[in-house]
């Protein structure tokens, strides 16, 4: 714990401070005002707050770049866009949770909330200890870089595996249902009721259960991606925080037309070969952070273009 203490200390107590007091002001103004009455996210809207986090994350890169360097700016625009992208596959996620247990299109916004409140808690703790660890034993990163290329790779290849969503195969809600009671059906968008005189869990707190352990699964694949890009805490913290923070207006932007960006992942799977290998050769070769960066956002342009220009295959006649 020593070591993920001096990592913070690195950066000053204000700067953190105005940061954490900045999201927790933004998210307060998303639940408190915007969502008070639950509603179907419409397109438009979803549109509206992706240019609106998007506007916010490039603006504070700004400031990071005029505060703490141009490289530590660019640094935060990498992790940024890996982190988003890597978000895609998340709201893959997301839309067949919210198919199978069959949540109301005006609580999925709720349910999203508090998961991404989850997810940055998590990613806070797994990036500064990350962090401090590869400050003590920096043969880590070779681990890491192999694991990026592993799962690169592993990303590239056809997979007939789907995701599971079925709570019975989850441990988490395995264990939660040991200790505390479900009510058969939701009541409304509450997390908790009471049924039969009980208070119990309703299907929609085991929907978010599923949504937390799903994400940290998708963490341990952003964190050596982005420890890859910048050792820096306080930059890959936040890149990492925006990115989570406009996962939820993504989802509602890209569900139902995820169909056109079917070559997205097969860039994401080329971004995170690239980012395994820069690990394992940068004690013998140096890649600066610009050139990755232009790495990074020349794959997704391609993979975003062919995306839309590359017409998709015809469905296989069934005999």
């Amino acid at each position: 714990m020593p070591a993920v203490f001096a990592v913070i200390d690195t950066i000053p107590p204000w700067a953190w401070g105005a940061f954490f007091i900045f999201i927790v002001a933004m998210l307060a103004l998303d639940l408190g005002v915007l969502q008070r009455n639950p509603h179907a996210v419409t397109m438009r809207e979803a549109l509206v707050w992706c240019g609106v986090w998007g506007a916010l994350a490039f603006v504070f890169a700004g400031l990071v770049w005029w505060w703490h360097g141009a490289e530590h700016g660019q640094q935060f625009i990498a992790g940024y866009l890996v982190e988003l992208c890597l978000s895609v596959d998340n709201v893959f996620v997301f839309i067949l949770i919210f198919a199978y247990f069959k949540v109301e299109p005006r609580y999925q916004h709720r349910v999203l909330f508090w998961g991404i409140i989850g997810a940055v808690a998590m990613r806070a703790v797994f990036i500064l200890v990350g962090v401090s660890v590869i400050a003590r034993f920096h043969w880590i990163l070779y681990f890491f870089g192999a694991f990026l290329v592993y799962t690169g790779v592993k990303m590239a290849l056809p997979s007939k595996e789907e995701v599971d969503a079925n709570p019975e195969h989850n441990a988490a809600v395995r264990l939660f249902r040991r200790f505390f009671p479900v009510a058969p059906q939701n009541d409304g968008g509450r997390f908790f009721t009471i049924s039969d005189g009980r208070r119990m869990a309703t299907p929609m707190f085991i929907v978010l259960i599923i949504i937390e352990t799903t994400d940290l699964v998708f963490a341990l694949d952003s964190l050596p991606a982005v420890l890859a890009i910048t050792r820096d805490s306080f930059v890959a913290l936040t890149s990492n925080i925006f990115a989570i923070l406009g996962l939820r207006s993504l989802y509602f932007a890209l569900n139902g037309v995820m169909q056109l960006f079917r070559f997205l992942k097969v860039g994401l799977s080329v971004i995170l070969v690239f980012i395994g290998v820069k690990m394992l050769i940068e004690h013998w070769v140096e890649i600066s952070i610009g050139a990755s960066l232009g790495v990074i956002g020349g794959v997704l342009a391609t993979s975003v273009l062919m995306s839309v220009l590359v017409p998709p295959e015809p469905p296989t006649a069934q005999k």
